[in-house]
């Protein structure tokens, strides 16, 4: 299904101040960050070298149904929260493919509990075949999706994806890659007032961080201090140069998005990625900008979804 490389990925711990840092750097006018030297975004290409997933291929977009009950009994044998919801509890999720209680040992590190975490998943899943191992596949597809790819804030689990996951043949057709940056990007538009990001934010950080105990704000003080001096010339941004993409078809496949303007698709969500205007991400010089140092002179007004209709289309 083409996830294989996301899942091998090195576990980050997130760098909130960092995130947040640069979430009040994003200008919804034209979907960039917008710093000193000028315009750069994540690109699909980013994302096809960071993460592996795909991001040709069909747009990751169908059907919201107002209720997903009848299709989360049918396709996961669990049920949603409510009956005009598209939740179900992460818990019980965990739960059905058996390793909800499982938890960190003493002295036990990220690596060696995640290692023991898959063998104990998989000593229970072996034994399954037909439909019980299609059911426990989709639901571990569906905590993978919706808690990291198109990952969201809070506890409970959405179903929006179940549809696609009903013929699991046709599930690595899809950019689920062009997907996870369409969520990043509606993401980072909403209000700073919201601290995080929801969505993969390794792609926003590709370090690890020392955990600093100054407060939130005082830290994203900080890095935006040493945004605003850092010198015009010192930003140069030729990240693949010379490497080999020869052990990554992915890359390869995705080529002919890299350079285009392009709209992202994550199902009712379609946002514009507006690869000309990025002049510092395509390494060209820009002139000076001028933008709001502290307080952003923008702010996204609150929005909601809401399907009149049982189905929206």
């Amino acid at each position: 299904m083409g996830f294989g490389p996301f899942l091998r990925l090195d576990e980050l711990t997130p760098d909130m101040e960092l995130i947040q840092a640069l979430k009040e750097r994003w200008d919804p006018e034209c979907d960039a960050f917008l710093f000193p030297w000028g315009h750069m975004i994540p690109t699909l290409e980013d994302v096809a070298w960071i993460t592996g997933l795909r991001v040709d291929g069909q747009a990751v977009t169908g059907v919201t149904y107002t209720s997903y009950q009848e299709l989360g009994e049918r396709l996961l044998g669990l049920e949603v929260t409510r009956e005009r919801s598209s939740l179900v509890v992460r818990k019980r999720l965990q739960a059905s493919l058996r390793v909800a209680d499982a938890c960190h040992q003493n002295g036990e590190g990220q690596t060696e509990y995640m290692v023991r975490l898959t063998e104990d998943a998989r000593a229970a899943l072996v034994v399954e075949e037909g439909a019980a191992a299609d059911r426990d596949l989709r639901r571990f597809l569906i905590l993978v999706i919706r808690k990291l790819i198109l990952g969201t804030r809070g506890d409970p689990v959405n179903y929006r994806c179940l549809p696609l996951l009903k013929d699991l043949s046709s599930v690595g057709r899809y950019a689920w890659g062009a997907a996870l940056l369409a969520h990043l990007f509606d993401s980072l538009g909403t209000s700073s007032r919201e601290t995080g990001v929801a969505g993969f934010f390794p792609l926003l950080q590709r370090w690890r961080f020392h955990r600093d105990e100054q407060s939130l704000r005082l830290q994203v003080t900080l890095i935006h201090d040493a945004l605003d001096t850092v010198p015009f010339g010192h930003v140069e941004w030729t990240p693949y140069v010379g490497e080999d993409d020869a052990a990554q078809p992915w890359v390869e496949q995705g080529r002919p998005y890299f350079d285009r303007d392009i709209w992202l698709h994550a199902f009712n969500m379609v946002v514009p990625l507006h690869h000309r205007l990025v002049a510092r991400t395509l390494g060209l010089h820009q002139a000076m900008v001028e933008f709001p140092t502290r307080q952003r002179a923008w702010e996204r007004p609150g929005r909601s979804f809401r399907g009149i209709q049982q189905e929206t289309d």
